[in-house]
This record gives structure tokens, C-alpha cells and sequence, in this order.
């Protein structure tokens, strides 16, 4: 067990900073589009809400763990760790989505 959870932490935080960066350049190219009606500026209410969105991002990446460890322990493995950057990238798709959707 000490073996898959250690091969899952090796796999998914380097990418937890490509995942952190690419809803970075979604909200930073949302506020760019969105800059002339703004008008204020970024206000308090507006930096917490962006503040509770990433960690609730940070937390919901973490639930790539749970599949992770799953097909790890099936016997499933090897063909799991050549294909789990599709969840990887389908994570990171959804929560670029749900940010959109949700401005």
C-alpha cells in the first residue's frame, strides 16, 4: 500500500501546479474579457470569492486520489497508470468549465 500511495503523490502533485495554473490563466483571461465592466476594480468580495474557488479547486483535485489508489489496487494497474492523465486532463477541463459557467 505504501508503494501505490507513494506513486500517487509522485504522479499527482507536479501536476497539481499545471492544474493551479491553468485555472489561473482561465480566471486571469476572464478577468482580461470582463476588464471594461468591471469598472471598481477587484474588491474584497470579489478576492474571497476567488480565494474560496481555489481552495475548493485544490480540495476537489484531491478527490484524484480516491480513483487513483482504486484502479492502483485492481488489477488494473498498469494499464491505469499509462491512461490516468485522461482524468488528470478531464479534471482540469471540468473545473476550467465550472468556473466559466459559474461567472
Amino acid at each position: 500500500m505504501k508503494e501505490i500511495i507513494n506513486d500517487s503523490i509522485r504522479y499527482w502533485e507536479p501536476r497539481r501546479i499545471i492544474y493551479n495554473g491553468a485555472l489561473g490563466l482561465v480566471v486571469a483571461g476572464s478577468c482580461f474579457l470582463h476588464l471594461p465592466e468591471a469598472g471598481g476594480g477587484l474588491t474584497w468580495q470579489t478576492a474571497l470569492g476567488l480565494l474560496i474557488a481555489a481552495v475548493l479547486a485544490n480540495v476537489l483535485y484531491c478527490t484524484a486520489y480516491i480513483a487513483d489508489i482504486f484502479f492502483q489496487l485492481s488489477d488494473f494497474r498498469p494499464a491505469w497508470r499509462r491512461s490516468r492523465w485522461a482524468l488528470f486532463a478531464t479534471g482540469t477541463a471540468l473545473a476550467a468549465a465550472l468556473f466559466l459557467l459559474h461567472e
